[in-house]
């Protein structure tokens, strides 16, 4: 077992941050976006920025070559349909994508949509950790988590649809 700090401060022992969360045992501040048979997707809120998505996968894996095909096909499927949401409902233009698999956590993908204010910190995937930090350190107020959550409510209602 691991203790790990959420981001609302509290404390949680658990095998797996990334099965916890997609098997409802923790719930995600600000509630889960949409949640298929086999992904699951939220915002981690620890990084407040409006339509930054976590896609994860329901099954314990770390890599992309282990999902199924149905899994594969389903991945594909709900990170398009998180997309196009994320612009029709939230004007984002440009994401970013990661998935990493020296994670301690399973398969998942980060999708970082690119807003204006951004640019200060480059163009590139380099500028993408001082954004992430920036974001925590500076937008984590009352007002802006406000907004951020207004757009997890936002993107779950087109979503599911």
């Amino acid at each position: 077992m691991r203790t790990i700090t959420l981001s609302n401060g509290k404390m949680v022992e658990v095998e797996c941050l990334s099965c916890a969360l997609t098997s409802g045992v923790i719930e995600p501040e600000g509630g889960v976006v949409i949640e298929t048979e086999y992904f699951h997707a939220h915002q981690d809120v620890a990084y407040p920025i409006k339509g930054l998505i976590i896609l994860a996968s329901k099954r314990h894996i770390k890599c992309f070559d282990e999902l199924t095909e149905e899994e594969r096909m389903d991945y594909i499927n709900i990170l398009s349909k998180i997309r196009k949401a994320q612009r029709k409902v939230l004007g984002i233009e440009h994401v970013y994508y990661f998935y990493n698999e020296d994670t301690t956590h399973h398969f998942h993908t980060w999708m970082v949509p690119r807003y204006e204010w951004m640019y200060k910190f480059g163009r590139s995937v380099e500028s993408v950790r001082p954004v992430l930090l920036h974001a925590r350190n500076k937008l984590n107020n009352e007002e802006n988590i406000k907004e951020v959550k207004e757009a997890i409510r936002a993107l779950g209602e087109e979503l599911n649809k």
